[in-house]
């Protein structure tokens, strides 16, 4: 295995989730719960990767404030390196709004993620020295256009890989550019629909669409389809792992923990199917709690879950 670091730069923020015991019914207050937790796709990918006990140095941004604070704690409570994140007087730390419907699924989110506007090229060109000695790089499509350059460049001249997760629909032309450059990219259905400009409406369209992203320029494509599992294409090879059969409480960070099994399989050297295979568990464990991450994630588990 690779020993060394992995970089991940993207967003911090606090998920506000609620969930509503019955279908949603819209003008008039739902009977539900309400729970907040640590969120933010990089900082829940950082989380996931620390707790299968890779080392993880988090490059991020958090408002000078309670809720900044709090994610810093329990994000370097489960093991991630968080000396690097930028505190700001400038914005509050982000914030994730979203309704669940009885089922777990996401109806309807809202996101302040301003906050990222401090990780500039300035501010990743100041730590360019943690690129030299890293594994990998895995980045969110929050980071501005310039940011994503910049991490880009940094990458390549230290020779290491570049992840890249589009984070959401409206997010992921950002990255069309870039596919070139990146080694992996892990959307979901719809993100790889935008990337890609295709339609996916089955498994097999899907990994058409994988393919296609190979041909556009990355090394390895990875769809997540939800119920249907995952689809995934290099040059050589294409494949489906289905979705592990369990009870969905909550989906929210289902495809953050996906993305952290990938790469730990990757950078154990494992087959790309099995690395998915790993992912796959991953996500799977995380949606039978309510937590974005779930804290009592293990590689034992991952393959109980398996």
């Amino acid at each position: 295995m690779d020993q060394r670091p992995v970089l991940v730069i993207g967003t911090s923020i606090m998920d506000t989730k609620g969930q509503a015991f019955g279908p949603l019914m819209p003008g008039t207050p739902n009977p539900g719960h309400v729970r907040i937790s640590a969120g933010g796709v990089g900082r829940n990918v950082a989380e996931n990767l620390a707790r299968l006990g890779i080392h993880t140095i988090l490059f991020s941004a958090v408002g000078d404030d309670e809720e900044g604070r709090y994610l810093l704690k329990r994000t370097a409570e489960a093991g991630v390196d968080v000396s690097q994140v930028l505190v700001t007087p400038a914005h509050p730390t982000g914030e994730y709004l979203v309704v669940l419907d009885e089922a777990g699924t996401p109806a309807i989110s809202i996101s302040d993620t301003r906050v990222i506007e401090a990780v500039t090229p300035a501010y990743v060109n100041s730590h360019r020295r943690y690129f030299r000695d890293a594994a990998m790089v895995i980045l969110d499509a929050n980071l501005s256009p310039a940011t994503i350059i910049s991490v880009l460049k940094a990458a390549k001249r230290a020779g290491i890989p570049v992840c890249a997760d589009p984070t959401a629909m409206a997010l992921a032309p950002k990255l069309r550019r870039h596919l070139p450059e990146l080694y992996m990219v892990t959307p979901n259905m719809r993100e790889a629909e935008v990337l890609c400009g295709e339609c996916i409406g089955s498994r097999d369209e899907a990994i058409t669409v994988a393919n296609s992203l190979v041909r556009m320029g990355v090394e390895v494509a990875i769809i997540a389809l939800a119920e249907l599992g995952v689809v995934y294409a290099t040059a050589e090879t294409s494949g489906h792992v289905p979705a592990f059969p369990c009870e969905i409480v909550d989906l929210t960070g289902a495809g953050d923990a996906l993305t952290a099994g990938v790469v730990f399989g990757l950078l154990h050297e494992m087959p790309l199917d099995e690395a998915v295979r790993l992912g796959a568990a991953a996500a799977a464990f995380t949606v039978q709690n309510r937590e974005t991450v779930h804290s009592g994630l293990t590689l034992e588990r991952l393959y109980d879950q398996m």
